[in-house]
């Protein structure tokens, strides 16, 4: 924000606050805009489609400030259908010059400009993959597609679908489009104009706001941006507060100031974020040194004030384990907290039910008992269901010896902190026999179960692996600098930045120095919520990240859970991308009139 002096009629000087570019906005009536439009042999230049003719036409607040046409010999035959599409014939560019001549014309032509077509994709893609083949730098244009702004815009009532011809109608343009490349690069600077005007009815006045706008987003929305104009440039946490002060709503940004806008300009559609907004008075902004520090303020936010409209993060104290026992017949059970027992705990879940699959599992593996309590001192006379069916030792009528018992209980413990095999190979048995009875249903179940174990004992091993290190930083490269982390026990409890100029070790001895004391928690419990941590360990397994000192031992189990974690989900990630479905809706409008 910059200062000017004014002086009004009664002569005394007073400071306005004067906006800069960057806040107001590139203004609509100040952008040259470039409309191009391309003739082709086909609909894919990656599959050998050849450029047969470009159109473009440059305006500037509704004057046209040039025109650029010419054929182009795409030294191949132009297929029939394509010929009386469009008109131009063999004969018609066997003179004319080759893409490689023409390319270069028009880049100089938009130079500076901001590019736009109807349906860009196609017209840019093919652009920009002749520039690719001839070794040419694309210029960094911004782009505007007319197609999926008119479906922002225009309603099913005014028009069936968005394709140029049938808005050029809407708009009254003042050219038929034809095919022919310069009169659909006129036909669409008409249309451009003819959204322009709609929406600057609207509050649309930037290139910015243009570019993002959505019809979901209402002018009381957009009446608000002012509120994002205080923040900075900079990584941190925004907070949207109601007139009562009461925080709506928590989130993070590598860029406060841009993320913010984009609830009052962009395309936001989300319903529930346009009430929030509407409610909203003002937006408080927390700069942050790194986008590390950002996302954990983030979640202890949102984990202190619970707002409204944050759905995920909110209740991280609302969350299961499962717990193996330490008594003479250990067991396992499901608990809500910790606690300093010397007990062994796989978690945290974040909801019961999924708790209670991993359970499942762990007794297909484990026939150690499933009833709850103590050990009658007399033995029972008969065995429960469970040890009839072989799935369970069945301590309560003396079927099994205590050393039996505690080796068997050693196995589960040892797969509970460093391995998953036993489990994995249990499971996978069951699945593979009812599979082969065709109870896919069933088999489907115990994959479930299955995998609620590997990722609650996945997350465990992880945690525990950072949560048992007195202290840890590292370091990496960002575009700022070399950004520090000072984490204890898991928590997050110093970042910086270090400054040009300065001696490195120096510098990151004095951050620890003022880091934040920690007391290790119970158990695997890291010092913060799971949540927080896991997102210290994905920074800290992310590349280029140094390791500057270490207190203690930061390891994970070769052979533990996220090995065979990772498998299942590369196997999911490629069924669902076997048979990808098109997107049905083509270029009709998405906007519907309000009834």
């Amino acid at each position: 924000m910059s200062q000017t002096a004014t002086t009004p009629p009664d002569g005394r000087a007073r400071w306005e606050s004067q906006r800069s570019f960057d806040e107001l906005g590139r203004n609509l009536r100040d952008v040259t805009f470039c409309v191009v439009d391309l003739e082709t042999t086909g609909g894919s230049a990656a599959a050998g489609s050849m450029i047969t003719e470009v159109g473009a036409v440059k305006v500037r607040g509704g004057e046209v400030l040039g025109e650029f046409q010419t054929l182009v010999n795409p030294h191949l035959a132009i297929p029939p259908f394509i010929a009386v599409l469009t008109g131009i014939t063999d004969s018609m560019v066997a003179g004319a010059p080759r893409i490689e001549q023409v390319l270069p014309q028009f880049l100089e032509f938009a130079q500076g400009c901001v590019l736009v077509a109807h349906n860009a994709p196609f017209d840019v893609g093919f652009l920009r993959h002749f520039a690719e083949q001839q070794g040419r730098p694309w210029p960094r244009f911004e782009v505007l597609d007319t197609a999926k702004l008119a479906r922002r815009v225009v309603t099913r009532d005014e028009a069936p679908n968005c394709k140029l011809s049938s808005l050029a109608v809407l708009f009254g343009a003042g050219t038929t489009p034809n095919h022919r490349a310069l009169s659909d690069a006129r036909a669409t600077v008409d249309v451009l104009h003819g959204l322009m005007g709609r929406l600057g009815n609207l509050g649309v006045h930037t290139l910015e706001e243009l570019q993002t706008f959505s019809a979901r987003v209402t002018s009381a929305q957009r009446r608000k941006r002012h509120l994002a104009e205080p923040l900075p440039h900079a990584p941190g946490v925004y907070l949207f507060e109601d007139d009562r002060g009461r925080v709506l709503y928590i989130g993070t940004s590598r860029d406060l100031r841009t993320r913010v806008r984009t609830y009052f300009t962009a395309s936001e559609t989300r319903t529930r974020m346009g009430e929030m907004v509407g409610l909203a008075a003002s937006v408080r902004g927390i700069e942050c040194a790194t986008p590390l520090e950002a996302e954990v303020r983030e979640l202890r936010l949102i984990a202190q004030h619970k707002p409204r409209y944050n759905r995920r993060s909110r209740f991280p104290e609302r969350v299961h384990w499962v717990k193996l026992t330490r008594e003479p017949w250990p067991r396992l059970s499901l608990v809500r907290h910790v606690l300093d027992d010397d007990a062994d705990y796989v978690g945290p879940y974040s909801s019961k039910r999924a708790a209670e699959r991993s359970v499942a599992a762990l007794h297909e593996a484990f026939p150690i008992r499933q009833c709850g309590g103590r050990m009658p001192k007399v033995p029972a006379l008969s065995a429960c269901a469970l040890a009839e069916m072989g799935k369970c030792l069945s301590p309560c009528n003396g079927s099994v010896a205590p050393t039996e018992y505690a080796a068997v209980v050693d196995r589960l413990r040892d797969t509970l902190l460093a391995g998953s095999e036993p489990v994995v190979a249990s499971v996978s048995v069951r699945m593979t026999a009812l599979a082969e009875d065709q109870r896919f249903e069933d088999a489907g179940s115990w994959r479930d179960r299955l995998v609620s174990f590997l990722r609650g004992a996945a997350r465990t091993q992880r945690l525990r692996a950072l949560t048992g290190c007195e202290e840890l930083v590292a370091a990496r490269r960002e575009s700022t600098g070399w950004a520090v982390h000072v984490v204890r026990h898991g928590r997050l409890v110093a970042a910086g930045v270090i400054p040009s100029g300065v001696q490195a070790g120096t510098w990151v001895d004095q951050l620890r120095a003022s880091a934040e004391t920690v007391v290790a928690g119970p158990g695997p419990t890291p010092a913060a919520t799971a949540e927080e941590t896991e997102k210290i360990l994905r920074w800290l397994e992310s590349d280029g990240v140094r390791l500057v000192h270490v207190v203690g031992e930061w390891t994970c189990p070769v052979g533990g859970a996220t090995k065979h974690l990772r498998v299942h989900d590369a196997v999911e990630s490629s069924r669902a991308s076997v048979a990808p479905f098109d997107d049905p809706r083509g270029l009709r409008p998405e906007h519907r009139p309000v009834r």
